[in-house]
């Protein structure tokens, strides 16, 4: 568990996002949820919108940390099969236990960026080493460069949309949806 105490607020408030949607988190059920004395997190975040972009910031951060290992010690796929394999990883990967948690809490927030742009900024995709494999892949694959980014970036938002739905109605990815959205992204 994290030692500084920001830290264990925001991940207590991820948790508290992913169980009980965006109006059950208040800073009571922050405290409740870390284990802390009520107060704690009104200390360290005065208002209920310091609170959301600090759990933002921190969604981001595990985020960005994940992916860029991901893609660290992934090696650019061979073929179209391989990498419809690590997509397949990564998407059972957010519909389960922490993965899930932190996908639930991420896509309440991608929603209430909506209303408040200083969220919307924070959860704009960035470039991570995970992307830069799809990239890579497809550039290898003889996809121009110019194209690959675009590419790139229809493939993953795809990726995020069939877990979203997933989430949303239940059930899981099929390898045909998985090898459907790579078939699309190379042709």
């Amino acid at each position: 568990m994290p030692t500084d105490r920001r830290t264990v607020l925001a991940d207590a408030a991820i948790d508290v996002l992913a169980e009980t949607g965006i109006r059950g988190l208040t800073h009571r059920a922050v405290d409740r949820a870390a284990h802390l004395p009520v107060g704690t997190t009104s200390a360290y975040y005065r208002t209920r919108q310091a609170l959301l972009t600090a759990l933002v910031r921190r969604l981001v951060a595990l985020d960005q940390a994940e992916l860029q290992a991901i893609g660290e010690q992934t090696p650019v796929p061979r073929n179209a099969e391989e990498l419809a394999a690590g997509i397949a990883a990564f998407i059972e990967h957010r519909l389960t236990g922490d993965g899930r948690r932190r996908s639930l809490a991420r896509y309440a927030c991608a929603l209430e960026g909506v209303h408040h742009p200083e969220l919307r900024e924070i959860l704009v995709p960035r470039e991570n080493a995970g992307r830069q494999v799809v990239r890579d892949f497809l550039a290898a694959q003889g996809v121009a460069d110019d194209d690959a980014e675009d590419r790139t970036v229809t493939l993953l938002t795809c990726v995020d949309g069939l877990v979203f739905d997933r989430l949303v109605g239940g059930g899981t990815v099929s390898s045909q949806e998985i090898h459907g959205l790579v078939a699309a992204a190379l042709r």
